[in-house]
């Protein structure tokens, strides 16, 4: 449930206010009277759909992440703190990183990364015409 609220608290604040200003606005009194409990009704489900399938999305690429530093691959992680060269991190067990909680460390590097926050590399082999 910590990780929920860890991924989703900005979307769930989001998600309120949404709900607010519905209310405010279906209660005015231009609108049919009692359309605000339908109004609420369909926005919750709405909210609380795009929320878990937002939730469902993230949850998989940090398995699907975490299970590739695991056996050893390439993951990439943005680097939000250096904007003008190299904004992304290539992190590889093999360089000392280590996993926990789902957090990316390193001794040689000055911060950690979320996993999250990252993707797994996907190999390109380009071909030569012949």
């Amino acid at each position: 449930m910590e990780l929920f609220f860890k991924l989703e608290a900005g979307y769930l604040g989001i998600g309120l206010f949404a709900l607010v200003i519905t209310l405010i606005v279906t209660t005015r009194s231009f609108v049919a009277k009692n359309i605000w409990k339908k109004s609420l009704a369909i926005m919750g489900i709405i909210i609380g759909i795009l929320i878990g399938l937002h939730y469902f999305v993230t949850t998989s690429r940090i398995y699907e992440v975490e299970k590739t530093f695991n056996d050893g691959g390439k993951v990439i992680c943005e680097n939000r703190t250096i904007r003008k060269v190299s904004q992304s991190v290539i992190i590889e067990k093999s360089n000392e990183w280590t996993l926990e909680n789902h957090m990316l460390s390193s001794p040689n590097y000055n911060r950690d990364f979320f996993t999250a926050r990252c993707i797994k590399q996907i190999p390109i082999t380009i071909e030569k015409n012949k």
